[in-house]
Parts: structure tokens; C-alpha cells; sequence
């Protein structure tokens, strides 16, 4: 075929695109229960020209960020106000963190359990990211156990295996139309609660995981928070022949029992008889640190103020919560449409953060806003969702003037378009939808924030060791 040839024959093709591009519904055409849709001549430049993240490159320079150099100092002072991947603390206080370290280190020493709530949306879901949050702290100030989780629900766990039998029903705050709702929003520290009437079992598994931490490979403790319990209400915790009798804890009409086993266990059983508002399970270790994974699908975190205070601090008391973790903001980018409707919602976010503080006065706030999410548009994938850099700065500047801290996972995974990237990733670090990150990813996500809150510890550490004066003089910005 001559040279002539060939290029009539590409401009023919470039016309029947260019054609198609012209006349081709938007929105595509209907063929039976199939809708046939046709590459956007935007689609193609905006692929063409989109400023592509190196997800590598981003992951290789966030090891370089967490490597200490040999002057120690310099690497605290340029991480604390300069890496994006540090936690953003309120009037850039580095001492924000020191209360909940020392509650880590007592606990170990004085053999109880601290404990960290992490709420957030579906990103979390199945325990992501929290469990890598929780491997990591256990390691460096003990712990075991995979945390707090309902006592029945249909929402799966991957690290907990639970099976119930007799009178329970479960009442979430967030779920479709077939979820079952109680008006008094006594929903507890999960937001979700079993109603228990007549009595019934909860049978408690660990699965075997793909870690080579044993301490969340079992536990040997089980505790359970539960509130407006019948006359002659009981509860026992048994494991193979073992029936410890339970440590007894009551504040304002809520109770926390605990049962300690002589010696590890990876199942147990809980046999309750009466009726009772269950609360919360959980699996723990005798002394150190757990995490509590708390997943609401589709909320953007601001409900909780809903439950009742009384009961939240009583629990949070009672079960030694010392961080919050809020991760919720991806549920509202898409909603995002003017700057009134971010103001609408930072007014709400702020009214949970005062929440949080009321209720558990002795705990620390960190808030994670969103990841990089992808925006669809007729079938096809856009970038970066328009407001969602806006939403955000807002978040942090919201939670900053709260005083309460921020993680910013957004600029952490790359920033603008990063999400469409971290998809195409081999292996890929996000799935399909451009929002929700992958096991692999979430692990990383995870993982980066353990590393960023070690971070601050490694400092509360090491200023013990220093004069105040020094590290103050050498921190001034």
C-alpha cells in the first residue's frame, strides 16, 4: 500500500471518529436492558493530557520522609511542619499527642487496656486500615485482641469470627430501609446495638491472619458493655474449661464486664440470660493497646451527636477510650456543589468534634478527611472530583480551629488525580470505582498512618530525655 493510501486511510478513521464523537448520544443508547456508549472526544484529550501521579515515586519519597537523619532534632522540627504525610496538630502543638502516650505506656505498666475508637465510612469497612493501626501499636506497647464489635449484625469482620444464637436483634444507625432503627438513639459506642430478650449466646472466633504478629491471633480477655438490663440479668464468658468470674464495672446505668483467661485463647463464649441493650464485645489482651473498628457505610459522620451523651461518656469511661478516630468526608464530595453547602457541612462537622470532646473529655480527636476520589460522567471516569481538593482544606482548617488534629490522606496518596493511578497500580492499590482502596491498599494507607502517629511518640520519647527549654527553642517555626 503506498504512503498516500495510508494517510487517506487514517484520516478516513479519524472522520468516522470524529463522526461518531459528533452524533453519538452522551448518554448513550439503549439496547434492551444494555446501554451502548461511545468514548468521549473529552474522555480521550482528558486522558491524553492528564498530569499523571507516579504512585511509586510517591511511596519511595515517603520513605525517605520517615528516614531520621543524624541530627535527630532537624528531622522532628522538618517533619512536624513540613511532611505531608505528618498529622496537622492544633496551633502546631507537638505535645498534642503526650497524654494518650502516656496512657499507652500506664497501661502497659499498670496491666489494663487502652483503648482507640476509629469511626469512619466504608473505606474502613472489614476492618481495614484500623487493623493495621492496631498491629502496629500492640507491637510497640503490647496488646491483643482484635478490639470492640457488635454483638450481632450482618456486617461481616474479617478479624473476628462471631456467631450468635437466642432472643438478639440488631438496631444500627445507618443501613437501607430494612434496617431496624430504635427512636431513643441508644445506639452506643459502635452506633449499633443488640437488643437481647430471653437470653442467648455469642460464640467468638479469631480466623487464622495473614500477619506475623501473634498478638491478634488470640485474646485473653472478653468484656461486655450493655446498659438497661432486666432484674437477674447474667452473663458468663467460658473458653474450653475455663469460666473466670467477671470484673465488674458500673457508671450511670452502664456496665462493663470483664473476663480474663489464665492463659491465651483464640474462641469464646459468651452466655447471657435476661434481657439487656448490648453495646459492645470485645476481644482483648490483659494490658496494652486495642483499636476499635467502626465502619458506618454511607454516612459522612455526622450523626453521632444523635446518641445520647449520658451514655457515650459513661462508656467511653468505663472502657478507657483515649483517641478518636473520624474518617468520613468521601460520602459528601459528590454533594459538594458550592461553596454553601461545604459551610453547611463544616458546621456539622464541627458540632461532632465539640461532641467527641463533651463526651470523652480524657480523649484526643484526630479527624482523616478523604482520599483522592475518581468522578463518573456517563459511564466514563473523570478525575479528581472538582470540589473535593476544597473539601478537604476546609475539613482541616475546621478540625485545626477545633483543636482537635488532621491526617491528610487526600495529599498522602498523591494528591490531585492520584486515585485514577493508585487503580492502575500493579497490583492495584484501589478498585474500580476510583474510590475504595484495595486490601493492599488500605494496608498501605494503614500502615502510613501508624508510622506518622509513631512518629510523634518517638519524639514524646526522646524529649524525655532532653531540657524543655532546648527542644522548645528548637522547634520555634
Amino acid at each position: 500500500m503506498k504512503a498516500r493510501q495510508v494517510l487517506a486511510f487514517i484520516l478516513v478513521i479519524f472522520g468516522l471518529l470524529g463522526a461518531a464523537w459528533a452524533v453519538f448520544p452522551a448518554d448513550g443508547i439503549s439496547v434492551g436492558a444494555t446501554t451502548v456508549r461511545f468514548a468521549s472526544y473529552e474522555g480521550y484529550v482528558r486522558d491524553a493530557l492528564e498530569e499523571k501521579v507516579d504512585v511509586d515515586a510517591v511511596l519511595d519519597a515517603l520513605e525517605d520522609r520517615f528516614a531520621i537523619h543524624e541530627d535527630t532534632l532537624s528531622f522532628y522540627r522538618t517533619f512536624f511542619y513540613e511532611n505531608p504525610d505528618r498529622i496537622y496538630l492544633p496551633d502546631d502543638d507537638y505535645t498534642f499527642f503526650d497524654p494518650v502516650f502516656r496512657a499507652f505506656e500506664r497501661a502497659r505498666r499498670e496491666g489494663r487496656t487502652v483503648r482507640i475508637a476509629h469511626y469512619g465510612d466504608s473505606q474502613i469497612e472489614l476492618d481495614r486500615i484500623s487493623s493495621n493501626l492496631r498491629e502496629a501499636l500492640q507491637l510497640r506497647f503490647g496488646g491483643e485482641g482484635t478490639g470492640m464489635f457488635p454483638a450481632f449484625t450482618s456486617t461481616p469482620m474479617a478479624s473476628v469470627s462471631r456467631t450468635t444464637s437466642g432472643g438478639f436483634v440488631s438496631y444500627r444507625m445507618v443501613g437501607d430501609s430494612t434496617t431496624r432503627r430504635v427512636r431513643h438513639n441508644r445506639y452506643g459506642v459502635l452506633a449499633q446495638m443488640s437488643g437481647l430478650t430471653g437470653g442467648g449466646t455469642v460464640n467468638i472466633r479469631v480466623p487464622k491472619q495473614k500477619t506475623t504478629l501473634d498478638n491478634v491471633k488470640h485474646f485473653s480477655s472478653v468484656s461486655l458493655l450493655y446498659g438497661r438490663a432486666s432484674d437477674g440479668f447474667s452473663a458468663q464468658a467460658v473458653s474450653d474449661t475455663m469460666k473466670p468470674k467477671a470484673i465488674v464495672r458500673e457508671l450511670d446505668g452502664i456496665t462493663w464486664m470483664t473476663w480474663q483467661f489464665s492463659a491465651p485463647v483464640e474462641r469464646a463464649s459468651l452466655q447471657l440470660k435476661g434481657n439487656a441493650e448490648i453495646y459492645g464485645v470485645a476481644t482483648d489482651g490483659k494490658a496494652g493497646v486495642t483499636v476499635d473498628n467502626i465502619p458506618l457505610r454511607g454516612s459522612t459522620g455526622t450523626i453521632l451527636t444523635r446518641i445520647p451523651q449520658d451514655l457515650m461518656k459513661a462508656s467511653y469511661e468505663l472502657d478507657d477510650t483515649r483517641l478518636i478516630i473520624l474518617q468520613f468526608g468521601g460520602n459528601f464530595v459528590p454533594s459538594a456543589r458550592s461553596a454553601k453547602s461545604i459551610s453547611y457541612y463544616m458546621d456539622k462537622v464541627r458540632d461532632q468534634i465539640a461532641y467527641f470532646q463533651e463526651v470523652a473529655p480524657e480523649a484526643k480527636i484526630l479527624f482523616i478527611g478523604p482520599s483522592d476520589m475518581g468522578s463518573f460522567s456517563g459511564g466514563e471516569r473523570g478525575g479528581t472530583f472538582y470540589r473535593l481538593p476544597e473539601v478537604v482544606d476546609s475539613l482541616k482548617a475546621t478540625t485545626l480551629r477545633c483543636g482537635a488534629a488532621y491526617w491528610d490522606l487526600y495529599r498522602m496518596m498523591g494528591g490531585h488525580n492520584s486515585m485514577v493511578q493508585w487503580v492502575r497500580h500493579q497490583p492495584p492499590y484501589a478498585g474500580p470505582d476510583y474510590i475504595h482502596f484495595t486490601t493492599t491498599g488500605a494496608r498501605l494507607v494503614g500502615e502510613t498512618l501508624s508510622r506518622s502517629l509513631l512518629t510523634y511518640y518517638d519524639f514524646y520519647d526522646l524529649r524525655k530525655t532532653l531540657p524543655a527549654a532546648a527542644v522548645e527553642q528548637h522547634m520555634v517555626r
